[in-house]
């Protein structure tokens, strides 16, 4: 995420992760939702900040696992042990893509999957994640 607007924008599109996280905020600017935003190219830290979810109380987790979708068990088990619900989001999408990013441990979680497109999928998941806890 940290390199958006700079790898494969052909893919992801000329927009920052800065600008990113901008039009997210602007879709929800009107509601009265907490919006936090992390962003770590390090497995453990996003299991740890996973877990801080729980102990913060957090109601849901938009997660862009990234590379990590095909390979870590423990990003999935980090979401298992928080029973917090999640919605995993991909900007591109992945079932268009080569065949190894076809595998994705943490949809088996998830109460959606949302994939392909862009910026929009991040807003996407948040409604769902809205409409799915009644708020």
């Amino acid at each position: 995420m940290n390199m958006l607007g700079i790898r494969e924008t052909n893919i992801y599109g000329q927009d920052t992760y800065e600008e990113v996280k901008k039009y997210i905020k602007k879709s929800f600017i009107n509601s009265d939702i907490q919006l936090d935003f992390v962003q770590s190219n390090y497995e453990g830290k996003i299991v740890d900040e996973i877990q801080n979810c729980y102990f913060e109380h957090y109601d849901g987790i938009v997660i862009n696992p990234a590379s990590y979708t095909h390979t870590s068990i423990a990003i999935l088990d980090a979401l298992k042990a928080t029973k917090i619900p999640a919605v995993e989001v991909h900007m591109s999408d992945l079932t268009k893509r080569e065949e190894f990013r076809q595998k994705s441990y943490i949809t088996s979680y998830c109460i959606k999957r949302i994939v392909g497109l862009g910026k929009d999928s991040y807003v996407e998941a948040i409604k769902i994640l809205i409409n799915y806890l009644g708020k």
